[in-house]
């Protein structure tokens, strides 16, 4: 009797490459899931979008930077997607160089711009010297310093054959957090019930819209855990704010507020419960 042929693993698209923060919570919210690096975080939406992945893992917010408004833009213009499921990375900033290269020796730090940013005071006093080249991920700065032989920012994670440390975490604040959002397509993906309910939407221009918005929360006795603004592209004045608030997606307090929600503002989107 032949035996019945396993079906294909999910796949779930990240930005890349190997080694990177993004796969590292990839693997923590799918870790049955073939790992799709990707270029960009675009690049990974439009995989999610077309089909050729089952979901992707977006940053949206950081403890030391805030929101990453480019994920919070690609949610909202996604009608199709949605958050599922929620997981927060605990990051930790080292610097990596190859075998028997002394700090002062460093020339050059290759890595995301986040990172860089989060390494600020180490960067502008240790390494004032040092010119800050941008990656397009901490992973990558492997690549460039394999090639030029100086240094990169990259994660405590990051192991790699001829490589060493340069000393312990450079990160300007030491409890460094980013949170990331698994996404899927399609409302059938939403969860049955949460503890946490994240949407996006734009006020009326009229006096006192954004506190009518959150007065909603505050009649159904719900908690506010989040708010970001983004400016809409092509309308100058025009902002999208983005909220989280904890709550039961299953509770009809909250669906109720939901409801009121998107009845009073305008280009609700819901973007994800987890």
């Amino acid at each position: 009797m032949s035996q019945m042929q396993s079906a294909p693993a999910e796949k779930v698209a990240y930005l890349g490459p190997e080694g990177s923060y993004s796969m590292l919570a990839a693997q923590k919210l799918c870790p049955q899931a073939q790992g799709v690096p990707c270029k960009s975080f675009f690049s990974a939406v439009e995989k999610l979008r077309k089909g050729e992945v089952g979901s992707a893992v977006l940053p949206v917010e950081n403890t030391l930077q805030g929101a990453v408004t480019q994920n919070l833009d690609l949610l909202y213009a996604a009608p199709s997607l949605f958050a599922v499921r929620e997981y927060v990375l605990p990051i930790e900033h080292r610097l990596i160089a190859r075998e028997g290269t002394r700090l002062e020796e460093v020339r050059r730090v290759y890595s995301h711009p986040q990172a860089i940013l989060q390494c600020g005071k180490f960067l502008s006093g240790v390494l004032s010297r040092a010119a800050t080249i941008e990656t397009s991920s901490t992973a990558e700065s492997l690549t460039h310093i394999r090639e030029a032989g100086d240094a990169g920012i990259v994660g405590s994670h990051v192991r790699a054959a001829g490589f060493c440390f340069l000393g312990e975490n450079i990160a300007d604040e030491k409890k460094n957090f980013t949170h990331f959002l698994l996404v899927k397509k399609g409302r059938e993906h939403l969860p049955a019930s949460s503890s946490h309910v994240y949407f996006a939407a734009t006020c009326p221009h009229e006096p006192g819209a954004l506190l009518k918005m959150l007065q909603i929360l505050s009649v159904y006795d719900l908690n506010m855990t989040k708010i970001e603004s983004r400016p809409i592209k092509n309308s100058p004045g025009t902002y999208c704010f983005f909220i989280e608030f904890k709550g039961d997606v299953a509770d009809r307090h909250v669906c109720a507020a939901l409801d009121r929600l998107e009845e009073y503002t305008d280009g609700f989107k819901l973007i994800g419960c987890y």
